[in-house]
């Protein structure tokens, strides 16, 4: 396994579970230094970012890109896929395919979290789902032909009333045409919903596509109350051997996090420090 830290590109966002927020550059400069193998990278949107700039940052740290978020299309326009109004479910798949398209080219999956919305005042859950399937039964195929899976995120219930636990996404994911839909989970969300998180893990095995390293808090593991040993185990009965990024809060600041972080991988998933 390896462990990746955010940065986030947008100022909106300051506030959230981001650890790094100084601008590319110097954030992977940061990332690197603290022993990180990647980063995950929230950007405004694809076109915001250069993507020889970032090839060379990469190249120039020895970092790898772990996976990209399409959140900034909820928190700045509000765009879900599952919006009553065509348009702007229109507009999210082209915001997330664009996010799609871009990490795509350095090997690297999309994160479907905010962008899935919930279903609405008005809207029947038949029809919201309907709609969530309709789009990623496109966004699917279309990570697929850049060989990398598109991922989908569990949130808690005050986030989403789509999907709140594996098992609700497990019993999702086969209405699907496409079969590039792996599902990303949270350690935070899932110490809200799940009555066993390392039982989940289990059950989900093989679609686990990406994990967000968090404690309950959703600061830096070892700053809260998560057991992780159980949680470590699972991942690695199920033979898991991708990405735990650190999207946490960079409390009580970005270093602190990042330290906590590495230790914590190191200690569960590397030897003990």
């Amino acid at each position: 396994m390896r462990c990746a830290v955010t940065v986030c590109l947008v100022p909106e966002a300051r506030m959230g579970p981001f650890v790094l927020h100084d601008g590319l550059a110097e954030s992977l400069e940061h990332a690197a230094r603290a022993g990180f193998d990647g980063v995950e990278i929230f950007p405004g949107h694809a076109d915001d970012l250069n993507g020889r700039e970032l090839r060379d940052l990469l190249r120039k740290h020895r970092l790898q890109l772990a996976a990209m978020g399409t959140g900034a299309g909820w928190l700045r326009r509000k765009l879900s896929l599952t919006d009553p109004d065509p348009h702007v479910r229109m507009c999210a798949r082209d915001f997330i395919g664009a996010v799609i398209d871009f990490a795509g080219g350095f090997g690297a999956p999309a994160i479907l979290g905010s962008m899935q919305g919930r279903v609405a005042d008005g809207v029947s859950r038949e029809q919201a789902l309907a709609w969530l399937t309709e789009e990623l039964d496109q966004l699917g195929p279309r990570a697929h032909a850049l060989d990398v899976p598109l991922l989908y995120e569990p949130l808690n219930r005050y986030e989403t009333n789509l999907f709140n636990t594996v098992d609700d996404a497990l019993g999702f994911l086969p209405t699907l045409r496409t079969r590039n839909v792996r599902l990303l989970l949270d350690l935070f969300h899932m110490n809200i919903e799940e009555t066993d998180m390392a039982a989940a893990v289990r059950r989900a095995g093989p679609v686990v596509g990406h994990v967000h390293f968090a404690d309950t808090n959703r600061r830096a593991v070892g700053m809260g109350h998560l057991d992780v040993g159980p949680v470590a185990r699972a991942l690695r009965e199920v033979g898991y051997d991708g990405w735990l990024s650190a999207e946490v809060r960079p409390l009580p600041d970005s270093g602190a996090a990042m330290a906590a972080t590495i230790q914590s991988f190191r200690k569960f998933f590397g030897g003990v420090v």
